[in-house]
């Protein structure tokens, strides 16, 4: 599993508000890959976006689709 594989799979994800994907947007801040667990620190378009649960839910869902991840850990970071 490559941090590109990862990226190409946050593809999926699609911010509900924005209609577009969380890559693009620039929310993916840092990717890390240690023995099948994943670390993504990412931002959202606002520090108390309502939907912040439904998205990392869906980041969770569709990095589970990778093969090797054990564990997915997302963080919320500032701008």
């Amino acid at each position: 599993m490559t941090k590109n594989q990862v990226t190409e799979q946050l593809k999926q994800v699609l911010d509900p508000e924005l209609g577009m994907n969380i890559v693009d947007l620039g929310f993916i801040r840092d990717i890390q890959i240690k023995n099948g667990q994943l670390i993504v620190k990412m931002t959202l378009s606002s520090p108390q976006c309502p939907l912040a649960p439904l998205i990392i839910a869906d980041v969770k869902k569709t990095l589970k689709k990778l093969p090797a991840v054990k564990k997915i850990l997302v963080e919320l970071v500032d701008r």
